[in-house]
C-alpha cells in the first residue's frame, strides 16, 4: 500500500503516477475521501468515548435522585458508542479496500505507457550470424532428448513438459550456479513454502491485477506462488528487522505456478510460458534510502548470469503500463532468441518501495529507534525459460548444442547431442 502521509502532501505525485501506469487517477480522490471519512470516524468515536468516561464519573458521584436520570443517558450514549465504533469499523475496511486499489508510485525516470514503451538502456553481446537455418529450442529439445511436451500434455496438460536427461541436468545446473552466486554475494539461500496463505499472497499485490494468473487451492485456501518473491516476502511479515548492518538479501530456489490466463494463445510452442517452472529468486529487505542503489546492485548479479550462459541480452526500463502494482520500477534483462528474431525476457528486477512492507508490517529501526516501514526488491538469477536461450544461441551447423563453459561442470558435458 501507498503511504497515505506522502498522498495528504502529494496528491498530484501520486495522480500523475496513475496516469504513467493508464490507470485511474480519481482513484486518488475516493482514498483521500475515505481517508478523511475514517478520521471523522475516529473523531467521533473518541469524542463518545471521552463523553461516556465523564458521565462514568457523574454517576459515581450521583446522588440517590440523580441516578436514574444519569443511568438512562448512559444506556443512550452506550449505544452511540457502539454505533460509532461499528462506523469506524466500516470506514477502516473502507479505507483499506480503497488503500488497495492505488498502485503502487511509479519513479521518476521511469517511462510512461504500456509494454512496448520500454526504454532500452543497453545491448550486450553479438547477435549469432547462422549459415544454416537454425531450429527453435522445441525442435532442439526435442531431437537431443532434452524435452518432451507431449508426455508432459499426456500426464498434466497442455503446457506442462518433462525435462529430461541432460535437459533436467541443464536446469539443475542453471539453477545451482545461481545458487553458488547468489551465496557469495551474500545472499542466504532459501527454499521456501510454495504454498502460502491468502494474507502473504494479497500482501505482496499478486491478488489484485494478477489474481487471474494463480492457483488457489480452495479446501486449504493456500495459494501456490508463482514466484519465491512470495514467500520470501511474507518469511519476515509483522516483525521488526535489524538492517544496521545493511540490507537483507534471500535467494529463493522453488518450483513456481502461474495460470497463464491472460496469454491468450501466446507463447504455446515449447517452454517459453508454461504452467510450472523453477527459479532462484533475490529478495532484499532493506531501508528505504537504500533501496535505489540495491536495485542497481541486483540488476548487476542478473547480468552476471546472463555473461554466464554466453547469451546476447538487452536490459530495457520497463514503462508503467507494464510494472506489476507492487513495483515502483523494474528493468528486465531479455535474451535474443534467434527464431523468433527478437528479444525475449529471461530475468526482471523490480524495487517494490515499501508498498509491499506496509501490507506485510515488515519494519526497521532508524537511528532513533522508532520503527519505519523497510523497502523491499526482487530479481531473478535463473529460471526454466533461460534453457530456451542456451539452446537457441549455442546452436550448431549438426544440430548439436555446445554447453556454456560455466554450466559443463554442472551438465557434465560440453556439448548436447542426439542419443
Amino acid at each position: 500500500m501507498i503511504d497515505l502521509k506522502f498522498l495528504r502532501e502529494n496528491p498530484d505525485v501520486v495522480r500523475e503516477s496513475q496516469r504513467t501506469r493508464g490507470e485511474d487517477p480519481g482513484l486518488v480522490d475516493a482514498l483521500l475521501a475515505a481517508d478523511e471519512s475514517r478520521r471523522a470516524a475516529v473523531l467521533a468515536g473518541d469524542n463518545l468515548r471521552a463523553e461516556q468516561k465523564t458521565l462514568g464519573k457523574k454517576v459515581g458521584q450521583a446522588s440517590a435522585e440523580e441516578r436514574p436520570a444519569l443511568l438512562a443517558g448512559s444506556k443512550e450514549l452506550a449505544q452511540k458508542v457502539k454505533d460509532a465504533e461499528a462506523a469506524q469499523h466500516e470506514a477502516d475496511a473502507a479505507l483499506t479496500a480503497a488503500q488497495r486499489a492505488i498502485s503502487n508510485i511509479v519513479q521518476d525516470g521511469a517511462p510512461a505507457g504500456g509494454e512496448d514503451d520500454f526504454i532500452t538502456l543497453d545491448t550486450v553481446g553479438e547477435i549469432p550470424s547462422f549459415d544454416f537455418e537454425p531450429k527453435d529450442h522445441l525442435e532442439l529439445g526435442e531431437s537431443l532428448g532434452l524435452i518432451d511436451m507431449e508426455r508432459g500434455a499426456k500426464v498434466a496438460g497442455a503446457r506442462f513438459s518433462f525435462l529430461t536427461g541432460y535437459g533436467a541436468l541443464l536446469q539443475l545446473g542453471l539453477l545451482q550456479l545461481a545458487a553458488q552466486k547468489a551465496t557469495a554475494n551474500g545472499f542466504t539461500m532459501m527454499i521456501p513454502p510454495v504454498l502460502v496463505r491468502p494474507e502473504i499472497m494479497q500482501g505482496t499485490g499478486f491478488l489484485g491485477q494478477h489474481s487471474e494468473e494463480v492457483y488457489h487451492l480452495e479446501q486449504d485456501d493456500l495459494y501456490l506462488v508463482g514466484t519465491s518473491e512470495v514467500p520470501l516476502a511474507g518469511y519476515h511479515s509483522g516483525e521488526i528487522l535489524d538492517l544496521g548492518a545493511g540490507p537483507k538479501r534471500y535467494a529463493g530456489w522453488s518450483s513456481c505456478f502461474r495460470r497463464e490466463a491472460g496469454s491468450h494463445g501466446k507463447d504455446t510452442r515449447g517452454i517459453i510460458r508454461v504452467h510450472q517452472f523453477d527459479k532462484v529468486e533475490m529478495f532484499t529487505y532493506c531501508k528505504p534510502e537504500d533501496a535505489d542503489a540495491e536495485h542497481q546492485k541486483l540488476l548487476g548479479w542478473e547480468r552476471e548470469m546472463l555473461a554466464a550462459i554466453e547469451v546476447p541480452y538487452r536490459v530495457i526500463d520497463v514503462a508503467g503500463g507494464d510494472l506489476g502494482s507492487s513495483a515502483a520500477r523494474k528493468f528486465d534483462c531479455e535474451a535474443w532468441v534467434p527464431t523468433q528474431q527478437r528479444y525475449r525476457e529471461l530475468s526482471s528486477t523490480s524495487n517494490c518501495t515499501t508498498f509491499q512492507a506496509r501490507r506485510l508490517n515488515v519494519r526497521y529501526r532508524d537511528e532513533n529507534g522508532k520503527p519505519q516501514i523497510a523497502a523491499t526488491l526482487n530479481g531473478t538469477l535463473a529460471t526454466t525459460r533461460w534453457i530456451v536461450a542456451i539452446l537457441e544461441n549455442h546452436q550448431q551447423a549438426d544440430g548439436s548444442v555446445t554447453v556454456p563453459v560455466a554450466l559443463q561442470p554442472f551438465v557434465g558435458t560440453d556439448v548436447l547431442r542426439a542419443p
